[in-house]
């Protein structure tokens, strides 16, 4: 699916009244002697990211294999039949996101470090980018399942399609070149020294899987991505389980035929 097609976020309010409360909210935690929580709006523009960090991933962070047509789907579907044997197999289907892959660390709660893939090992640091992003939440939300005290998931982080022309524009105004496709520029805008320029650009994320939970179990993986998206994740909405591989190709023909 092309990335023109993902319909954005309508904000609640416009984007004057916003910079409004944003500058009051500024003003009062400059007021005050008590610490600036980390999960306060105004932390989401950082002074300097710390690039060029390389921290060790908690287990390897892998790019997905590729399938490319209905019998490579079929022979995978018969591997894995073959593993579990008789149990039944569900499977989940969602739209691959052309962005950079990246790792979010939630501590009680708070959102505390994000990593790129890197070479899946190691990853580079890139956390006060990543607060710039407004659906990568600081403070994840209680529900009756608990966050657990550490968290980690992994995402992809992209630039919507029809944002690209206009940040070509400004950046041959500057005299530099544009960016080649949009997957280019939402890994050149989340490697920036500085956040400000990172958080100036419309930069999303979509959470694909819970990679950690401590004290959480999960039996399925539809059961991880609600949960998720009840903590405040932001997951794809497009996102389907199905009972059958030929269930699979049929939600994969639909959008390759709905997909300009």
């Amino acid at each position: 699916m092309s990335i023109n097609t993902i319909s954005k976020n309508l904000p609640e309010i416009s984007d004057v009244d916003f910079d409004a409360l944003m500058k009051e909210l500024a003003e009062l935690e400059a007021a005050t002697e008590a610490p600036i929580p980390p999960d306060s709006p105004t932390q989401r523009v950082g002074g300097g990211a710390v690039l060029g960090t390389r921290i060790q991933h908690r287990n390897s962070m892998l790019s997905l294999n590729n399938c490319y047509d209905e019998n490579e789907l079929r022979e995978f579907a018969e591997r894995v039949q073959r593993l579990l044997e008789e149990a039944p197999v569900e499977y989940v289907t969602e739209l691959k996101i052309d962005g950079l892959g990246v790792s979010l660390i939630y501590e009680n709660g708070i959102f505390t470090q994000g990593l790129t893939r890197g070479d899946s090992e190691y990853g580079e640091d890139v956390t006060d980018n990543l607060r710039t992003i407004r659906s990568a939440p600081l403070r994840l939300v209680e529900t009756e399942i608990a966050v657990p005290p550490v968290l980690e998931v992994r995402g992809e982080v992209f630039l919507p399609k029809d944002c690209l022309n206009d940040i070509n524009i400004q950046r041959e105004a500057e005299g530099e070149l544009p960016f080649a496709n949009p997957r280019n520029a939402a890994a050149g805008s989340l490697r920036l020294l500085d956040a400000s320029i990172t958080a100036s650009r419309p930069l999303d994320i979509f959470v694909y899987t819970l990679n950690y939970a401590e004290g959480s179990e999960f039996t399925t993986h539809t059961e991880s991505l609600e949960t998720m998206k009840a903590w405040g994740l932001k997951c794809n909405p497009h996102t389907t389980s199905h009972k059958s591989i030929e269930a699979v190709q049929s939600y994969y023909e639909r959008w390759v035929e709905e997909t300009p």
